[in-house]
């Protein structure tokens, strides 16, 4: 086992070379597609974060984040992430979905943001120093399963730490029953905000009626079922202004607005800027947000 404290310079490495049931470990600077970080970037797969040094904020879906030596982050495909100018140097762990397939972990059990202290920090450091170190293996059978293996480990002891001080999820705030609802109602509209917010259809996939959703909506997070659909439209449309280049319009498309008048009006009540002012704000193009021509 790697002794216990920070990472040392050795085994911060730079990005690994892909395996093939990609599970790599990186630089956090590595997930920037500028140097300076001006805009979010889109995740495209499961990532921890491991700060080793250095002090700043990482925004993560639009919240800040104080991070410092021994900050764990948790993000998730679709989610922005940015990091302040601050520089900030941290080991990145990043999987495929099928990278644990067959073993028995469930990666949504990890806190998305935690101060590691005492025994916690030491075995957590050790955890992703040894998964650093291995990662860089021959890419050979045992090494892909070792790597695996040693991944569920990891992601296992993220899911014993105590429910996170700093807010984390609001699911479990209420009884049983309705929090068992309201997780129901997050995964179908996952599934489904892209072409309804009706609550009404939410209900009838569940089996249950609106006004149980909305009971245990507000048990869990102090807000309506309604408006926990709204507000999962509007942070798809927050992310995808602020880190792709897509036209407003398509966007609004995609998000179940035929008319961009209507996106419009919808994202300026729920965020309180026009789209084009949201995506200007964050480092985006100004106007409908059109990559400019190309020169030559």
């Amino acid at each position: 086992m790697i002794p216990s404290g920070q990472l040392s310079p050795a085994t911060r490495v730079d990005a690994s070379p892909p395996r093939p049931d990609d599970i790599t470990t990186l630089a956090l600077g590595d997930l920037a597609e500028g140097a300076d970080w001006r805009r979010p970037v889109l995740l495209d797969a499961d990532l921890v974060v491991l700060v080793t040094g250095g002090h700043g904020t990482v925004e993560l879906d639009f919240r800040a984040l104080p991070c410092r030596p021994g900050t764990l982050l948790r993000a998730r495909p679709g989610q922005a992430l940015r990091c302040e100018a601050t520089r900030l140097d941290a080991v990145v762990v990043r999987w495929s979905a099928t990278a644990l397939r067959g073993l028995d972990v469930d990666a949504a059990d990890a806190p998305a943001h935690w101060q590691l202290a005492g025994e916690d920090a030491d075995v957590l450091r050790n955890e992703v120093t040894q998964l650093v170190v291995d990662c860089r293996r021959p890419d050979v059978p045992a090494a892909r399963a070792l790597v695996r293996h040693r991944l569920a480990v990891l992601l296992l002891r993220l899911a014993l730490l105590p429910p996170a001080p700093t807010g984390g999820d609001a699911a479990g705030a209420g009884p049983r029953t309705e929090n068992a609802t309201f997780r129901r109602l997050r995964q179908e509209v996952e599934r489904g905000y892209q072409h309804t917010r009706r609550v009404e259809d939410y209900a009838a996939r569940i089996g249950c009626s609106v006004r149980t959703l909305t009971r245990a909506c507000l048990a869990a997070t102090g807000r309506s079922a309604k408006q926990v659909i709204d507000d999962r439209v509007a942070l798809e449309a927050s992310r995808l202004l602020a880190a792709t280049d897509e036209p407003i319009a398509r966007i609004g498309r995609r998000l179940g607005f035929p008319e961009p008048t209507n996106f419009g009006r919808f994202f300026t009540r729920e965020m309180g800027l026009s789209p084009g002012a949201f995506r200007s704000a964050r480092g985006g193009p100004a106007g409908n947000g059109r990559p400019p021509a190309r020169r030559g």
